[in-house]
């Protein structure tokens, strides 16, 4: 097991922490200030506001404040993804997609209830349906994709919204469907080339190449083995990792490349994040126990994790990586076991 942070919080930051109940996803705003978590059982988001920093030990966080956040828009809250600093994407699972601009008083301890700018339901035949994970993509002209996971009907859609028509969708599609069985995570490269889709049933993430003629019956291009029951899943800032949540396991897999995802690819290691005594208390199924939804903050130096029995832990990317072996070593550890299209 690789060690934690020792996070620096208040008591009532971690009160606030242990109160939240079960969580999903978590997300770091782009400016690194805020870092904010998915209340999935209370129905709520918590909001914290905090700081990273370096050392001669290895980075640092603080965790300065909170804000509790509630709304009749918020449900069984499963995804989020920051549009911009202050305005953030959220799927309910058990209702719509709903798109909020954040208080813009600095986390003080406060709970606030706000209501959504905008909500997102597709249209026939490209409706919403248990919305889970969210990936933002940025468009031309000030347009934003939505990229969200169906968990319950297996496929991710595409909804372009405006920022100047409020955050309308414009555009409603679907986008991956093969290969998928209940998408519970995904992530985009920072190049643009791919998009990873955790999938659930198959045990294993998939990989597809972002193209013009991406659609439905698009076959995945590469396939991340063995990785239990994935949930997060992240890019390092290089492109060159991918990090993948296993909440069946105490584990998080890390897969090695060049950047190029072709091809079949084993964890070049596995790492554990929870300690025995704490997986097992969440061990209600063989599904369960392990860490959920997983970030990495926008220094590329500190990886966040949260799941129902450990609401928030970071641990170093350097440390969860292996960066020891300069990544030759693991690039070569998890390279394909074969070439071309994943079938």
């Amino acid at each position: 097991m690789i060690p934690a942070i020792n996070f620096k919080a208040s008591a009532a930051v971690r009160a606030a922490l242990s109160a939240i109940g079960r969580t999903e996803d978590l997300r770091f705003s782009p400016d690194n200030r805020l870092l904010v978590i998915a209340g999935y059982a209370r129905k709520r988001l918590l909001v914290l506001r905090i700081d990273i920093g370096g050392g001669p030990g290895g980075p640092d966080v603080t965790i300065r404040d909170f804000m509790e956040l509630t709304s009749d828009n918020m449900g069984e809250i499963h995804g989020l993804d920051f549009i911009d600093d202050r305005t953030l994407a959220i799927g309910n699972r058990d209702g719509l997609v709903a798109i909020f601009s954040l208080p813009r008083e600095e986390p003080a301890g406060q709970s606030r209830e706000i209501s959504a700018i905008r909500l997102i339901k597709g249209r026939r035949p490209f409706k919403l349906n248990s919305p889970g994970s969210i990936a933002v993509r940025r468009e031309s002209r000030d347009r934003v994709s939505l990229l969200v996971c169906n968990n319950y009907t297996h496929l991710v859609t595409r909804h372009v919204v405006n920022r100047w028509l409020g955050y309308r969708a414009t555009s409603n599609q679907r986008l991956l469907e093969r290969g998928l069985d209940i998408p519970d995570g995904i992530a985009l490269s920072h190049d643009g080339r791919w998009i990873a889709v955790s999938s659930h049933g198959t045990q294993d993430v998939k990989l597809y190449s972002m193209s013009a003629s991406l659609g439905p019956d698009t076959e995945p291009t590469s396939v991340l083995q063995h990785a239990g029951y994935p949930h997060g899943v992240r890019f390092t800032a290089d492109d060159r990792h991918i990090l993948v949540a296993d909440a069946g396991s105490r584990m998080v897999h890390v897969y090695a490349g060049d950047g190029d995802w072709n091809g079949h690819r084993a964890p070049a290691r596995s790492v554990a994040v929870l300690d025995e005594e704490t997986f097992l208390r969440g061990r209600a199924s063989p599904e369960e126990g392990g860490p959920k939804g997983l970030d990495i903050d926008r220094s590329d130096s500190v990886v966040a994790m949260t799941c129902e029995e450990q609401t928030l832990a970071f641990f170093s990317l350097a440390s969860m990586i292996g960066s020891s072996d300069g990544g030759t070593a693991s690039a070569q550890r998890g390279r394909p076991t074969h070439s071309g299209n994943a079938r």
